[in-house]
């Protein structure tokens, strides 16, 4: 039986590094129809010239500006579907994989014809016994993808395969004729909810999301990002969570809007006063940053 081709992206932002390594796990893995794609986003380092040097077998597109991390998806997204993708897997740079995750999670698409997206179990690295992602919901309260199981210690109890609402943007794996139905990842979000939208989105379109806890990969959380407690993902975590609520608010009724809006607001200004109180003024910054263009 011919399997089918998955091209994989990988979205490289000076961290040629982690991106070899990488790609180091994937030429172990026991699924052999796949490609790789390596989006580099106007890094500033040497990591272009690194990454033709060290993995002439990849295909490497150079992206002239840094767009977001949607941006340089979409790029590689488009060069799969252009060249006969069956299924395209969207893999975060700083990630390792088990040598049979990709076959796990091609695998179930025989599960039900009508699963359009899957993704599969996340754990830390170093730290590989701790989940960092068993499965997701999306909180139409807080308006926020949440993890099941975030930080536990892995004891089985998010290894039943099931649907479920919202796939991380870490690792997905989608079928080539999900993007007819929903367009390529939004672009307005520069990075972080671009997932949690694109989950709306498979959503509304008829398909169901699908975990896989067989497929197991390993993160290096925030190491791209500069940290989860970064004054960069601060900054756009906050700007796009106000994105994501402005687009999406009719999902609710009016008053649990108004009560969500409040109590972001108000957690903001107390996060505000904790980072100045403690001379972290990098990070009050990027708070005051994310609303000045973002205001109800």
């Amino acid at each position: 039986m011919i399997q089918p081709l998955i091209y994989i992206i990988l979205v490289n932002y000076n961290g040629y590094k982690d991106t070899i390594e990488c790609v180091n796990s994937l030429i172990k893995l026991n699924y052999s129809n796949y490609k790789i794609v390596i989006v580099d986003n106007a890094s500033s380092d040497d990591s272009v010239k690194i990454l033709k040097e060290e993995l002439n077998d990849c295909k490497i597109i150079e992206s002239n500006k840094n767009l977001g991390f949607a941006y340089g998806n979409n790029l590689g997204i488009k060069y799969a579907l252009d060249n006969k993708a069956d299924y395209v897997l969207l893999l975060n740079n700083d990630t390792l994989v088990e040598t049979s995750f990709l076959t796990n999670m091609i695998n179930s698409f025989n599960v039900n014809k009508s699963i359009g997206l899957v993704g599969c179990k996340i754990m830390y690295y170093p730290q590989k016994n701790i989940i960092w992602y068993g499965g997701g919901y999306i909180n139409w309260f807080k308006f926020i993808g949440i993890h099941y199981g975030a930080k536990q210690i892995d004891k089985g109890q998010y290894d039943q395969e099931k649907e479920i609402d919202f796939m991380t943007g870490c690792c997905m794996l989608i079928k080539r004729e999900v993007f007819d139905k929903t367009g390529f990842l939004s672009e307005d979000y520069f990075m972080y909810l671009e997932d949690v939208d694109f989950c709306v989105k498979v959503k509304d379109a008829g398909y169901k999301i699908w975990y896989n806890p067989k497929a197991i990969i390993y993160h290096k959380v925030g190491f791209s990002s500069g940290g989860e407690e970064s004054a960069f993902s601060i900054k756009w975590s906050t700007r796009n969570r106000l994105l994501f609520m402005k687009k999406y608010k009719n999902r609710v009724n009016k008053l649990s809007f108004a009560l969500t809006n409040i109590l972001f607001y108000v957690t903001r200004c107390i996060r505000y006063i904790q980072y100045k109180v403690r001379g972290q003024d990098d990070k009050a910054n990027a708070i005051i940053k994310a609303f000045q263009k973002n205001k109800f």
